[in-house]
């Protein structure tokens, strides 16, 4: 895996980026209260139980300790969206990356052009912290969101296997 300079690392993207009626910027935790609702019902799309408790937890211990940069997608001052990423490592390439783990639009803002929006945005935030990629997993039957990627030139891997091992139940 080789993996080209970057041109243009350390130039500063706008805090918030407006996209007509939408605005896009990175969480804080003062954001907690747009966020909560919307990663609650990203875990409930993949079969968890409603949780917002959990929720909040979870993701005020991820902000406070820089262990993901989140982005906020607004519109109407709502939260509609958002994408979660997690730095991570390509040893092989010697290089940073970014893994995509958690990307959600509400159900009527979906096709509007906000699951788009956030992909660049997290496209731009890994060129700008110097990173080779990005990767992500996504359920085999979400097929809707495999187009989108595809879209946004992400390959499908068909070169290495991905495990888990599960430390829970």
């Amino acid at each position: 895996m080789s993996v080209p300079g970057r041109a243009g690392i350390g130039q500063g993207i706008p805090a918030t980026i407006y996209y007509g009626t939408m605005d896009l910027r990175r969480a804080t935790l003062d954001d907690l209260p747009l966020l909560v609702p919307l990663f609650d019902a990203y875990r409930q799309f993949y079969r968890q139980p409603g949780d917002p408790d959990r929720a909040e937890r979870f993701l005020r211990e991820r902000l406070a300790a820089g262990e993901s940069v989140i982005f906020l997608a607004l519109a109407d001052g709502r939260g509609v969206g958002f994408v979660q990423l997690y730095p991570s490592f390509w040893s092989v390439a010697a290089c940073r990356a970014w893994i995509l783990n958690d990307l959600f639009v509400t159900t009527e803002h979906r096709k509007s052009g906000v699951g788009r929006a956030l992909l660049e945005r997290a496209r731009l935030h890994a060129i700008e912290t110097g990173a080779g990629g990005l990767q992500l997993a996504t359920e085999r039957t979400n097929l809707s969101a495999q187009r989108l990627y595809e879209s946004h030139g992400w390959r499908r891997d068909h070169e290495y296997c991905h495990y888990d091992l599960p430390l829970t139940d």
